[in-house]
């Protein structure tokens, strides 16, 4: 891995930490002009389109894009029992994180008569994406379900590109998981003209009124150019780790969390901040080590050599956290001496991750978190997914006559200010009896 210096380059306010962290080139707005002509096809042209991209993106032929009930049946008939074992505690872990989300709705009364409500409403349908491509991701199918179902969606739809290897249906294992949560409105359908479907609804698929759930470059792009259109998310880009670290941390453990997320894609990005260049030659000693005794060594040597991975030196933990809050990493682990107050100092990450018996590997599966984070430096004014994702504000407003009286003459004044006089005659017809016509 390349290294970054930045010791003795003087206060975070001095330098824009931003400017010189190790970021992937995720260009989305030039893919949107790709996925353009494919959310066009179909929304206009529906099935037939999204058969034809199918073909074209996928290699298969695809008659029905619906998954047909018995095939999730089977699917979870046939799963790996340890496999299901698995799956099963995710579900339960991120389940009782998430019903300690909801939020009860909040009633404020402002005086006699005068009570405002704060409701929380769940969306009434969403689609759920979930990617197929170098890894099936079938713990995606639990981080989107479970909060949505958690949250009182009343309907689900998940859709998951069609494989070849499964007679154009999408791989087994994420089948089985929406068998396994209940979910059986399930299509197969990939990357922008999945979006596509979801947004303007297609065959069997109605549309929806938000989608959530990571992809490659064309379904951020396709998500970019439906909002609005529908709800989305975020637009997830490539994966990300960063781990500040001083000289206690376990080169092995910070090697090993580096890797994991660098065998995702070779767009991958992992970064070490240290202030300890004795515990970066011993990492790079135990990359070497490593690497290689992994199954899909090509691709983490890609991403671990790519320009978005580097370890970066720094003076001491304090310019280690300017540094972290500045990258505004997906995943942010802390091996240093107290991490955890540590870790209580950072504002900006997707998940913090402290100490050295917290991975980020335990994030994607067990943890009880969710791993659908947001990514290339939107965790400074985003979050990751979780029930509220789900769910919409509304205000209940209920006002009686007295309670309305007592605030009229306010109304009526600043809407004169605004010069929307039709905004206070609106209060004050109310205390002037009927209106002559």
């Amino acid at each position: 891995m390349r290294r970054i210096d930045l010791r003795a380059t003087g206060a975070g306010e001095q330098l824009d930490y931003r400017s010189v962290v190790p970021r992937a080139e995720f260009d989305v707005e030039t893919a949107t002009h790709v996925v353009e002509p494919i959310i066009e096809a179909v929304r206009t042209r529906g099935v037939d389109a999204i058969r034809e991209f199918s073909q074209q993106f996928d290699g298969v032929d695809t008659r029905d894009i619906a998954v047909p009930p018995e095939v999730l049946t089977q699917a979870l008939e046939e799963l790996d029992p340890a496999v299901r074992r698995g799956l099963e505690e995710s579900i339960r872990r991120l389940r009782l994180t998430c019903e300690a989300e909801l939020e009860s709705d909040v009633t404020t009364e402002l005086g006699a008569g005068a009570v405002v409500t704060h409701r929380k409403v769940p969306v009434d349908r969403v689609g759920l994406y979930v990617p197929g491509g170098l890894a099936p991701l079938v713990s995606s199918v639990v981080m989107n379900v479970v909060p949505a179902q958690v949250a009182g969606v009343g309907s689900i739809a998940l859709s998951s590109p069609p494989q070849k290897g499964s007679g154009g249906l999408p791989e087994p294992t994420i089948l089985a998981a929406c068998a396994l949560l209940g979910v059986t409105e399930v299509y197969a359908v990939g990357g922008a003209q999945a979006i596509a479907m979801f947004a303007h609804g297609a065959g069997p698929c109605r549309r929806v009124d938000l989608v959530t759930g990571p992809g490659n470059i064309y379904v951020a792009a396709a998500k970019r150019v439906l909002r609005g259109v529908v709800g989305i998310d975020s637009e997830a880009g490539p994966t990300e780790i960063a781990i500040l670290a001083d000289d206690s941390a376990d080169p092995a453990f910070v090697a090993a969390d580096l890797i994991s997320q660098a065998e995702h894609d070779p767009m991958a990005a992992s970064v070490l901040v240290t202030d300890s260049s004795d515990l970066a030659d011993q990492v790079d000693a135990q990359l070497d080590k490593q690497v290689f005794a992994t199954r899909h060594t090509a691709r983490i040597q890609t991403a671990l050599g790519g320009q978005q991975s580097a370890i970066v030196l720094v003076d001491d933990v304090e310019q280690g956290l300017d540094v972290v809050n500045a990258y505004a990493a997906e995943h942010l682990e802390i091996h240093t001496r107290d991490a955890r107050a540590v870790a209580d100092r950072v504002r900006n990450a997707g998940a913090v991750f402290v100490g050295g018996y917290s991975p980020v590997s335990l994030g994607d599966y067990c943890a009880g978190s969710n791993h659908v984070l947001p990514t290339a430096g939107c965790a400074c004014h985003s979050s990751g997914l979780s029930v509220r994702a789900f769910l919409k504000s509304v205000h209940v407003i209920d006002y009686s006559r007295d309670a309305l009286a007592e605030v009229a003459d306010h109304v009526v004044t600043l809407a004169e200010a605004e010069d929307l006089p039709g905004h206070g005659q609106a209060v004050a017809v109310r205390f002037e009896g009927p209106v002559e016509r």
